[in-house]
């Protein structure tokens, strides 16, 4: 067996991979938002432009965990980090090593790959048998 088949073979699992690793990490920013874990001094009103992106970190963290709805959440997710990369960071610098927003350009470059992608093998949608993963 050659390196290409390998590789081949274990695609779908790692998209599986990126889409769970992924989404737990961003997940905790929303859990820090909402539920104050891991604790910090943010702590927005709920109908607050945080307190939403929080919500949407949060349970769209949690669908995408468990590849329920992946596609749709994934865009979602990713248009949201373009809003706040636009809208909380870019202001600050042109260059993103700059200006903090290099974690939301990589999510939401990421999370674009998963809506189209699918959320691979290893989800409830591929269980489900919903569209192609």
């Amino acid at each position: 067996m050659d390196l290409t088949s390998v590789t081949a073979q274990w695609a779908p699992r790692m998209l599986s991979v990126l889409r769970i690793v992924s989404a737990l990490i961003f997940m905790a920013h929303g859990t820090q938002k909402i539920l104050g874990f891991p604790a910090s001094s943010m702590n927005p009103p709920l109908m607050s432009m945080s307190g939403v992106a929080g919500l949407l970190e949060l349970v769209g963290g949690a669908l995408l965990v468990v590849g329920l709805f992946s596609r749709p959440v994934a865009f979602i997710l990713s248009g949201e980090m373009a809003f706040a990369y636009f809208l909380a960071h870019a202001p600050k610098s042109f260059f993103p090593a700059l200006n903090g927003g290099d974690a939301a350009i990589l999510y939401c470059f990421v999370f674009l790959y998963i809506a189209f992608a699918g959320p691979g093998p290893w989800s409830i949608d591929a269980q489900r048998g919903r569209r192609s993963y």
